[in-house]
């Protein structure tokens, strides 16, 4: 099956009972037993919800994986699968994850005694040197938010099974439709649905996809013990949303290209992220195991004042949090989705407070390079 095929026929496809093509809305709590212990699949619908279920199957069909679990939010599901170690375990993970997840594992998850090492893992020799006895798995993040860093996911897993460490990808900024990790080795992919699967600005949800039983057991214990489920209706819309990504992740990168170009010969641009371009440090790695390079964009204009006047001049870029939607999105990083880390931490990464982060949309592109155009003069 063609992937733009499986986004539409994957998982569970329409309702077998009532033969409605789009799956229904179980708007339920609980379900009737015909005698203690005996069902229909489903006893309370934090432990298994058929709405939700058919989006875990979808998602697990598009990743290639052995089960699929969702979650309320993206980090709900990075939380859940942190969970998954114990207190004295080492992570290491991409320096430059996003903030939210650097957030919950040097505040939250610190508490319960899961130690982290945060490394640039673009270079893959960088993590054999952070592994410790302790050391139990490896969080890659690639392409970044918000440099754009790539890592090579298959190099990266072999280190991670030569020292017997569970390799998890957050995969949000590619999706699978433009990337596989569990293909390349990953044992664990996280997506923050609702980004470009949702697609729409109209949902909040995190996926998790596992490669093996075992890691399924597990991660359906904690989900089903602490509950950060998705609700049927959210399940529901990220399907509908999930069904158009194919052609959705082709007009972002089209548009994107073209942003591009023009944003490279721009006098006001310092510097420029996108793992499309031929002079980004791991370019070939993005080309040979992905199938596009995705609609995001960082670029530098010098200063936190000229950012300021870009993001309060354009009209067509919304500035606001989230990426991936049928709108253009545009934000400062520094001062947005990154404000949770420190700041001595942030220039040591190169997120400078002039770094615009952009997530092109599906709008005609010669508005959006006029808009750019005007924001930039």
């Amino acid at each position: 099956m063609k992937r733009k095929t499986q986004l539409i026929h994957g998982g569970i496809a329409g309702d077998q009972h009532t033969g409605a093509v789009s799956v229904p809305i179980y708007q339920v709590s609980t379900y009737k037993q015909e005698e203690v212990g005996k069902h229909k699949g489903y006893e309370y619908s934090r432990t298994g919800n058929p709405t939700r279920h058919a989006l875990e199957e979808l998602i697990k069909d598009l990743e290639g994986g052995e089960a699929g679990f969702a979650f309320g939010s993206g980090m709900a599901a990075v939380t859940a699968v942190m969970m998954l170690f114990n207190s004295g375990d080492h992570v290491i993970l991409t320096d430059d994850v996003y903030g939210g997840t650097y957030r919950v594992i040097t505040k939250v998850l610190n508490r319960i005694g899961i130690e982290a090492t945060f490394v640039d893992t673009s270079d893959v020799t960088n993590i054999e040197k952070e592994i410790k006895e302790n050391t139990k798995a490896l969080y890659i993040e690639t392409p970044t938010n918000p440099l754009l860093k790539i890592t090579d996911i298959s190099e990266a897993a072999q280190v991670a099974k030569k020292h017997d460490l569970v390799t998890i990808v957050d995969n949000t900024f590619s999706t699978p439709y433009w990337q596989n990790p569990i293909e390349q080795g990953a044992d664990i992919v996280l997506h923050s649905a609702t980004k470009y699967l949702g697609g729409h600005s109209d949902v909040v949800a995190g996926l998790a996809v596992v490669n093996s039983k075992e890691l399924a057991e597990e991660l359906h214990f904690i989900q089903n013990s602490t509950g950060g489920i998705l609700g049927p209706q959210d399940s529901w819309l990220l399907m509908r949303g999930m069904k158009t990504l194919g052609i959705r992740m082709e007009e972002h990168e089209a548009n994107t290209k073209k942003i591009v170009d023009y944003l490279s010969n721009h006098p006001a641009v310092q510097k420029i992220y996108y793992p499309g371009l031929e002079n980004h440090p791991n370019h070939a790695v993005a080309k040979q195991q992905g199938r596009g390079f995705g609609g995001m964009v960082s670029f530098d204009v010098g200063s936190e004042e000229q950012a300021n006047k870009l993001l309060t001049t354009v009209k067509y870029f919304t500035l606001a949090e989230s990426l991936g939607a049928v709108e253009s999105l545009i934000s400062l990083p520094a001062k947005m989705t990154h404000a949770s880390i420190p700041a001595d931490r942030r220039r040591e990464l190169g997120i400078t407070d002039g770094l615009v982060r952009i997530s092109v949309g599906l709008e005609d592109v010669e508005d959006l390079i006029e808009d750019l155009s005007n924001g930039l003069k």
